[in-house]
């Protein structure tokens, strides 16, 4: 190596692709994990699902139902289900919570339609359901693309009903309907955002009319015969439901080289998945480790169930009560990864994103220092130091990372829910997957980003 190759290698900053930092092996550790992460993402489509399956799991890995009146030991393993739509799990650590926990926050929403509360009308002999979008959406990409129905409705007797239609094979799927080209003159002209618009965004449902029924909305009625003959609901139990409307698509590879995962939801549920395996294979680390998984981030946060409350400060809080602690002395000692995804650079439109300090397919997890829109408004911005230390744990233990920024400084911007952690005094940082095509009904993540999302957050918990 030459005088000049050594100080190229000595003093330039180079973010490459993670294949010529990690063996062969490692690689197909990153494909191996990819598998399951497909299934999950198959499987879990919307927020209550996610909080059974991750349950689930955890209990049959020795997890158990947090309780406030107990006390507990190192290696401990407790599960927090905060109302079965955010979830935390915990795992006690040697030193007292007093001194600290670990915590890794992704939010585990993504952008949908939701049902409106009196969702069902018939028009033109079809039967419909009226929508209200869910977070930040492209309107158009919803439109003439197969649809499933998700949720649950809570009955006048205060019973419950679980509804997944349109996952499983035999399934009938829903869809929005778009204008044929031929006439459609006038849409055309529309801006791109007002392509569809919000009240457009209505589901096809049916279109056959109850039997020998003469009466009027017999279409609508039909609907509702098959939904009671199914479910045992009435119209009037729609005002009591949570009904998500969502891509019913299964989690694919993409390319010729399979080194890609195509699937709804990956924001934010290819951090929630890796922080969840990290947790459960945490062992008994020095610092308590808690894998959050929090609702309501693509609406601001806010509700009881997103991290804009304090179920979270509130259960560290118990921790330390329970070992004699002071919790706000424990949420001042802790340390946060915000787990969320941060935008790939596009090839296809370059122009949005500023290279230098942009986030790349394959190159590792994304460090994000600060998100927030043009002046860095609504950010937390972490500090120097907090930047530097999780930068020495990432270099000393094989994790591939980058830095990046979310796009140009005056294209726009966006959020994550290191801010709310932030106002228990707690260092945090964005630590991610790059995305392309982010809140798409179909987006895009490499699977070697994914394994190293993975690889950070266990290294986090027990370095």
């Amino acid at each position: 190596m030459s005088k000049n190759e050594e100080l190229r290698e000595k003093l330039l900053y180079k973010a490459e692709h993670a294949c010529k930092k990690i063996d062969e092996n490692e690689v197909k550790a990153a494909d191996s994990f990819a598998e399951s992460y497909k299934k999950f993402m198959t499987e879990c489509k919307i927020e209550r699902e996610v909080v059974e399956y991750v349950v689930d799991l955890a209990e049959k890995n020795g997890f158990v139902s947090f309780d406030p009146k107990a006390s507990y030991k190192p290696g401990d393993k407790v599960i927090y289900n905060n109302r079965g739509k955010a979830v935390i799990l915990a795992v006690i650590g040697t030193k007292p919570v007093e001194d600290g926990v670990r915590i890794a926050a992704a939010h585990i929403d993504s952008p949908r339609l939701d049902l409106k509360p009196n969702p069902l009308y018939e028009d033109a002999e079809l039967a419909l359901f009226k929508t209200h979008y869910y977070g930040g959406i492209k309107k158009y990409q919803w439109a003439a693309i197969p649809l499933a129905l998700h949720g649950v409705i809570v009955k006048a007797d205060g019973t419950s009903v679980k509804v997944n239609i349109g996952e499983d094979a035999g399934d009938p799927k829903f869809v929005v309907t778009d204008l044929l080209p031929h006439l459609a003159a006038d849409q055309m002209k529309r801006t791109l955002a007002d392509g569809i618009r919000g009240e457009e965004l209505n589901i096809l449902v049916g279109s056959r009319p109850f039997k020998d029924d003469e009466g009027s909305e017999s279409v609508k009625l039909n609907i509702l015969n098959i939904l009671n003959e199914k479910y045992g609901i009435v119209e009037a139990d729609f005002l009591s439901a949570e009904l998500e409307v969502v891509p019913a698509f299964a989690a694919d590879d993409v390319g010729f080289d399979r080194s890609l995962i195509g699937a709804y939801g990956h924001d934010d549920r290819v951090c929630a998945y890796p922080s969840v395996m990290a947790v459960l294979e945490a062992g008994t680390p020095e610092y308590t480790a808690m894998a959050v998984l929090a609702d309501k981030e693509e609406t601001g946060s806010e509700g009881n169930t997103g991290l804009d409350s304090s179920y979270m400060a509130y259960f560290i809080s118990d921790l330390a009560r329970m070992q004699g602690g002071v919790g706000s002395i424990a949420l001042s000692n802790s340390e946060c990864l915000s787990a969320d995804v941060n935008a790939a650079f596009d090839p296809t439109f370059p122009g949005v994103y500023e290279r230098m300090n942009t986030s790349f397919a394959n190159r590792g997890i994304v460090v994000t220092k600060y998100t927030g829109s043009r002046g860095k408004g609504g950010t937390s911005d972490a500090s120097a130091e907090f930047m530097g230390r999780i930068r020495r744990l990432f270099d000393a233990n094989g994790v591939v990372w980058q830095v990046g920024e979310l796009g140009k400084v005056d294209e726009g911007g966006g959020g994550t829910v290191a801010k709310y952690v932030a106002y228990h005094n707690i260092d945090v940082v964005d630590v991610g997957v790059p995305v392309l095509s982010m809140h798409a009904p179909y987006e895009v993540i490499s699977k070697l980003d994914l394994y190293m999302a993975y690889k950070a957050f266990l290294t986090f918990f027990t370095k």
